[in-house]
């Protein structure tokens, strides 16, 4: 039999146990975390909606209306008239013919890739591509061929030498690193090759583009050059879920065959409602995104002055590069004895070599907020003393 307890022990003494924390206060900045007060800078919610009070209330209302529960599988009897509202508000808000709600972005992502490709297919992923996407190309049986981050020119000659149906997958904003992915030239690699292009775009919804709208439009795309878009409703838009969206046949295709779509219980409808009052929030945000993007450009300025080392992104996600992952977690340790709260991310969430704090920003940080990260940065320097910062 497998010793579990052994590889727990040297997950402890590698310094990659991942332990849980109790979160006692709804997400916001100023948080209660295992009985002690602490300032997160660690959290998805990029706009600050997660705790908005006019998503609070459509929730509220919603639910004596329609109940809890969302009482069956979508093709059952679990497909609410809330449930279509919002799949018809997030078709508008892409710019696509259609969308499906699913339960969470990784369901999104797993049925998504599992249905458009499968044996005798190719898949081509981003070495960097969020853990969904990798498991969901496993889970498809197709082939899969990992191209270098953001490496075009790879891409494309991958491309170029193989047959068959061809799908591409990539995040728009990278989870971990923070940057964009260069989605026009994905997007003219895919048209040159008949290759089908797909982008989870989780973390590019509310932050960039025009009134949020991701890195799609961000580029100026179309959904002639990005088919198929992928987005979590739990970061930017502040509730609960997922959806992808393109045209009306492909959607129907994915309810007759994404089964992360057809065998699962229906999310509650008042999620749904609540989640249409939020995309007119996230929609309206643009005081929102310029706030946010005033406590970026200062906390690079300011932070690599100190001599940390950032890397390339001017998005949310900033982290700050140690290299391994005791040093990750002794800065991570350092800042939340001063009331700081940013994860250490070590292997193998991020490659060997590259720990980090990922610190994440959201537009209900205030300068007062950013001013008390800064000041334990600077306090913290001297635990990193010896390595690579």
């Amino acid at each position: 039999m497998r010793d579990f307890r052994a590889e727990l022990e040297r997950r402890q003494a590698d310094g990659l146990y991942r332990w849980r924390r109790e979160v006692q206060t709804p997400q916001q900045p100023e948080m209660v975390v295992d009985g002690r007060s602490v300032l997160s800078f660690c959290s998805n919610d990029y706009l600050g909606l997660a705790n908005h009070p006019d998503s609070v209330s459509a929730a509220r209302e919603a639910l004596l209306d329609t109940g809890l529960g969302g009482g069956a599988s979508h093709l059952i009897c679990g497909h609410h008239s809330a449930h279509h509202e919002l799949e018809e508000t997030l078709a508008r808000f892409t710019d696509r013919e259609a969308a499906l709600f699913f339960s969470t972005g990784y369901m999104a992502n797993m049925g998504v890739i599992s249905a458009l490709a499968g044996r005798g297919d190719t898949i081509f992923s981003d070495r960097l591509n969020h853990a969904s996407l990798i498991d969901g190309c496993i889970l498809s049986r197709a082939r899969v061929r990992r191209y270098p981050h953001a490496d075009v020119e790879s891409l494309e000659a991958m491309l170029a030498e193989t047959d068959g149906h061809k799908l591409v997958v990539t995040d728009g904003v990278f989870s971990m690193d923070g940057d964009v992915a260069p989605l026009p030239e994905i997007a003219a690699a895919c048209r040159r090759h008949d290759a089908l292009l797909v982008v989870d775009d989780a973390h590019g919804f509310g932050c960039i583009g025009t009134r949020g709208r991701g890195s799609v439009d961000h580029f100026g795309l179309s959904a002639k050059d990005v088919p198929i878009v992928i987005g979590t409703l739990g970061k930017a838009f502040g509730t609960s879920g997922a959806f992808v969206a393109g045209s009306q046949l492909m959607m129907d295709y994915l309810v007759q065959k994404a089964r992360t779509y057809i065998y699962t219980t229906a999310m509650p409808p008042a999620i749904a409602r609540a989640t249409c009052t939020s995309v007119t929030l996230l929609e309206q945000g643009d005081d929102r995104r310029d706030h946010l993007a005033r406590l970026i450009a200062r906390f690079r300025r300011e932070a690599s002055a100190m001599g940390y080392t950032l890397m390339p992104s001017d998005t949310p996600i900033q982290p700050i590069l140690l290299g391994d992952a005791w040093s990750a977690l002794a800065l991570s340790q350092a800042l939340e004895t001063r009331g700081i709260w940013v994860t250490a991310i070590r292997p193998p969430t991020v490659p060997e070599g590259e720990a980090r704090l990922r610190v994440t920003f959201s537009a209900a940080h205030t300068e007062a907020h950013l001013d008390r990260l800064l000041q334990a940065l600077s306090e913290c320097r001297e635990t990193l003393s010896g390595t690579a910062a």
